[in-house]
């Protein structure tokens, strides 16, 4: 559920945000959805440069 997801604060200039917004619109998706779906990519880009980042990796951190 939504409402059990950790907050995250972010600060970015005002012109990013609102083309991120204008991208959100455009892909029918809210910025925090927007932001989810580009977090995602980023991730399966990182994982297939380096392999799955896995429980362990995360505990080491």
């Amino acid at each position: 559920m939504k409402g059990d997801y950790p907050r995250f604060t972010l600060r970015v200039p005002q012109e990013l945000l609102d083309k991120l917004e204008f991208i959100a619109r455009y892909e029918s998706r809210t910025k925090t959805g927007e932001l989810e779906h580009m977090i995602r990519l980023r991730i399966q880009e990182f994982e297939k440069e380096h392999g799955t980042i896995t429980l362990k990796d995360l505990q080491e951190m």
